[in-house]
């Protein structure tokens, strides 16, 4: 049996897009945080399991989707993401044998509604697992899934599709903030950034995005969107050199994805 489970706020513009993409799970958990547009009457078209709380970070709120779900096997997605026809084939074959016990799917983006067959995220993040023994950590941001110790961990061929852009402004906008966050949970931890560093991991960012993982073949959508990953890293050491002055006084986040 597979759990679905999505965490959301203000997600109109994409969550119809995910939900429609996983009807064939036996179950999907929808954990909203507050949406004041039409995101949870859409879940309900899709579902009975929509829930309201507040916001305390996202391991907290994935943790919280988590424990309400059932399956043996979970599918965390974002509401800007959606499982193709060759990624629900894949999840399908590989929770019918037991070959692993959680799976590293590769995240590929759209970039103003183009899919884009190289350019995407540059790690591999477990999102298919099974139940038992699995939380989540309490990071705010970069959440991680702790699964129980010597489980079998396995790559999928196929990849989640990501709309994570709108638009340029919306990027930056995303980056900018993002940004902001990681700065100062880094700060926290006292993990400390120099100017030589940052150029550094900035052009390892741009090399890893646009070379390595043949970004360059998705023309100038892959360039652009290495680009922005880039930019991203670059902006993140700044802010732990040249901290934002209300660095301290900075909200939980609640709205990067809108």
């Amino acid at each position: 049996m597979l759990s679905v489970i999505i965490i959301a706020k203000n997600e109109e513009a994409n969550i119809r897009r995910c939900l429609e993409s996983v009807q064939w799970a036996d179950e999907i958990i929808v954990l909203d945080s507050g949406s004041t547009d039409n995101t949870i009457a859409i879940a309900k078209e899709f579902t009975e399991q929509v829930h309201l709380t507040d916001w305390q970070g996202y391991g907290i709120q994935k943790q919280r989707a988590l424990s309400l779900a059932t399956g043996d096997w979970i599918l965390n997605l974002d509401a800007d993401e959606f499982v193709g026809e060759d990624l629900k084939k894949e999840i399908i074959q590989v929770m019918n044998v037991d070959q692993a016990d959680a799976y590293r799917i590769a995240i590929r983006m759209s970039f103003y509604d183009k899919p884009l067959r190289y350019s995407s995220s540059p790690k591999r993040h477990i999102r298919l697992f099974k139940r038992a023994g699995a939380c989540y950590s309490t990071d705010i941001v970069h959440e991680k899934i702790i699964l129980p110790a010597k489980v079998r961990i396995a790559r999928m061929k196929a990849a989640i599709r990501h709309h994570s852009f709108r638009d340029l402004s919306h990027a930056l906008y995303k980056i900018n903030r993002y940004s902001s966050y990681t700065a100062k949970i880094r700060i926290q931890q006292q993990q400390h950034a120099s100017l030589c560093k940052t150029i550094l991991s900035t052009s390892w960012m741009f090399f890893r995005c646009y070379i390595l993982q043949r970004g360059f073949l998705d023309g100038r959508e892959g360039f652009i969107l290495a680009w922005l990953n880039a930019q991203g890293t670059c902006y993140r050491g700044l802010k732990q050199i040249y901290q934002d002055r209300n660095i301290h006084e900075l909200p939980v986040i609640k709205d990067i994805n809108a």
